[in-house]
């Protein structure tokens, strides 16, 4: 359960297709000039990525390598086909403020990297939870980003005012939308900031996961030497006292030799005064 566990947080945070991997950039800064368009282009991308996910891990071992990207087209251009049919049917609304970047989701960069890396790799079951986790960090970067720049550009939030506008009579200080947040460039701005605060939050993390890397370094490291000098030292001991025991024979060889011939020549000597 672990891995399912994982996929959704490499998604969410590690690998946020809107904050880390910077993918989809089309419609994150087009259609997000308000939360509701975020949060339904993010579900719909969703929608897709999880079917697309399903679909690819199961007919992996079918698709030949040669055509596998245009497979996965195929697959996905009938998901985002039967998605705009739903949204057409039961949200107009939403259908008519997306437009255009609806069928745009058969070339969105994250449901194609995906289908690719993933799910054409692992199984069904896994790639649904890898479909849920990136899907949810794209609706979730989407979401944020609009509601940033729609309560910044209008003081709304999901199409309700929240602030009191200055323009209102009956209000003597209220605020005064930026418009320019709402426009191309505030949606730059915004997202320069949320990429910010996400490296930083990273940053954050990692520092405090170094030490419990570094610490067990130093152990496995620091045995290698002394184990290396008590294997030499018995193996110089041994060259060295091994030739000793040899070398003793081969004296005791020479002494006995030098007493075999002392002993003859006195032998031979009385030998001969008994001649004379």
């Amino acid at each position: 359960m672990n891995k399912y566990v994982e996929r959704l947080q490499n998604g969410i945070v590690k690998e946020n297709p809107v904050l880390v991997l910077m993918l989809g950039m089309c419609p994150t800064l087009a259609v997000t000039t308000s939360a509701v368009n975020g949060l339904g282009m993010g579900l719909s991308t969703t929608i897709v990525l999880v079917f697309a996910n399903l679909i690819i891990s199961l007919l992996r071992n079918i698709i030949p390598n040669r055509v596998r990207v245009p497979a996965y087209i195929v697959v996905v251009a009938t998901l985002v086909t039967v998605v705009q049919f739903l949204l057409q049917g039961f949200v107009p609304s939403l259908y008519a403020s997306l437009g255009l970047y609806i069928p745009l989701i058969v070339v969105n960069c994250i449901i194609l990297g995906r289908a690719e890396s993933y799910a054409s790799k692992n199984g069904p079951i896994v790639s649904i939870f890898d479909g849920i986790g990136m899907g949810a960090g794209f609706t979730l970067g989407l979401t944020i980003l609009g509601l940033i720049r729609e309560i910044l550009g209008s003081g709304q939030a999901f199409g309700k005012q929240i602030l009191p506008l200055a323009e209102d009579s009956y209000i003597l200080h209220g605020f005064t939308p930026i418009t320019i947040f709402v426009l191309a460039p505030g949606a730059f701005l915004v997202l320069g900031f949320m990429v910010a605060v996400m490296n930083a939050i990273k940053l954050h993390m990692e520092k405090k996961n170094k030490p419990a890397l570094v610490l067990p370094q130093p152990p496995e490291t620091a045995p290698k030497p002394a184990a290396k000098k008590p294997e030499a030292k018995p193996a110089e001991a041994k060259t060295s006292t091994e030739p000793k025991p040899a070398a003793e024979p081969v004296e005791a060889a020479k002494a006995e030799a030098k007493d075999d011939s002392s002993t003859s020549a006195e032998s031979e000597k009385p030998a001969e005064s008994e001649k004379e």
